[in-house]
């Protein structure tokens, strides 16, 4: 028998002190955001499908719920990723010519856990940056993700850079068919040389070539020196080369690691330039990843330059030590107005204040305070328990 308290898979509850570990950490991030200049947005949990899926690709479909609206009888999608709705915000909302910065924390829900043990409700923190083509933004967005992970405690930070711009540019020149270039781009993804190999047999020799060598250009910024040799020499490609090892300079000293990755294609289907993803010791997966996405915005009408990055908190905590709760002060339960006003000031001092309600004398301990206000020469003081 089902019980009624069983959650579905991946679903699961998030108790007092992991929850107030996220809670904290939220607030200190999004006012690290705000220091910066990214405003803070909260769009709604469901919108009409097509909003949600423009521009994303096939593999936000896939991830999304989808329910018809018992008003309009359109289908409508609970969010997986808040990027396109900040990129709509943008486009249609704010309407600004020059430099837009948002940030939001907020669930997204997804129909399949992303990895074993993930949770199919991860918890989005992330900042976008608009109408800023140029390499700078990436380098600012990339900045404030090595930030933000230093205040979570992370410091040890190993990233993957990449460019999507290569590997689009190779399909233009070479002419690849949609369904080729599907096929091309899974045996990138699994680095499949040989299936990569067989895939490219008829193309031209050049794209060929270059195709067959991008899993091997792997490593620190050196291996940028080996991109330029033995890949062709397009504009579009030279120009990505010349953006990573750019970002790469500026880097340089700021992370623990930097990997140069020419066949990542991470969120290949509206990324449109720079990727990125962190990882660190303790956490199987990236821990936070973002890139450009230029692309997006036209979708929605309005065509704007766009980076950011995002990061679910709830697994970025998972693999953080969990602080303890903070201990609280019992007090008595009495109508008296010194004591309600020794409670007030402890409180707008930061101060949890718990009111010992009567009759649970025996379960005290379960309020985890190790202080207590007590009543001496006339005056409420705090004395430890």
């Amino acid at each position: 028998m089902m019980h009624n308290w069983l959650l579905p898979e991946n679903v699961e509850d998030i108790l007092p002190t992991q929850a107030w570990h996220i809670e904290t950490l939220r607030r200190r991030l999004l006012d690290m955001f705000h220091s910066h200049g990214y405003r803070l947005i909260v769009p709604p949990l469901l919108e009409y499908l097509p909003s949600l899926l423009t521009g994303t690709g096939h593999d936000m479909d896939t991830k999304t719920f989808k329910l018809v609206d018992q008003l309009s009888g359109r289908t409508m999608g609970l969010r997986a990723d808040i990027t396109p709705q900040a990129a709509r915000i943008d486009a249609h909302l704010l309407n600004r010519q020059g430099v837009a910065r948002l940030c939001y924390a907020a669930s997204v829900v997804h129909t399949l856990p992303d990895g074993l043990m993930k949770t199919r409700e991860p918890l989005q923190i992330g900042a976008e940056l608009f109408g800023h083509a140029g390499i700078e933004a990436d380098a600012e967005i990339q900045q404030l993700m090595l930030d933000a992970l230093w205040i979570a405690g992370v410091s040890k930070v190993h990233l993957d850079l990449g460019h999507v711009g290569i590997f689009r540019c190779l399909m233009k020149h070479g002419q690849v068919s949609a369904e080729l270039e599907a096929d091309l781009f899974g045996a990138l993804q699994g680095k499949d040389s040989t299936a990569l190999a067989e895939l490219a047999q008829k193309l031209d020799p050049a794209v060929r070539e270059a195709l067959c060598v991008l899993p091997k250009l792997y490593g620190d910024p050196a291996v940028l020196d080996e991109a330029r040799r033995q890949l062709p020499a397009l504009p579009e490609i030279s120009q990505a080369l010349d953006d990573l090892a750019k970002i790469a300079t500026q880097l340089h000293g700021k992370v623990a690691h930097l990997c140069i990755d020419l066949a990542e294609l991470r969120g290949y289907h509206y990324h449109s330039g720079v990727v990125f993803a962190a990882y660190a010791e303790g956490w199987a997966n990236a821990i936070a990843q973002g890139g450009r996405y230029d692309e997006v915005g036209r979708a929605f009408g309005r065509s704007r330059p766009a980076t950011g990055f995002s990061m679910d908190l709830r697994s970025l905590c998972e693999g953080l030590s969990t602080p303890s709760l903070p201990k609280g002060i019992l007090a008595p339960y009495i109508q008296d107005a010194a004591l309600q006003d020794t409670i007030a000031t402890l409180r707008v001092q930061g101060e949890m204040v718990v009111i010992d309600l009567p009759g649970h004398e025996t379960q005290r301990g379960e309020y985890e305070c190790d202080r207590m206000l007590v009543a001496q020469d006339g005056q409420w003081i705090t004395v430890n328990i």
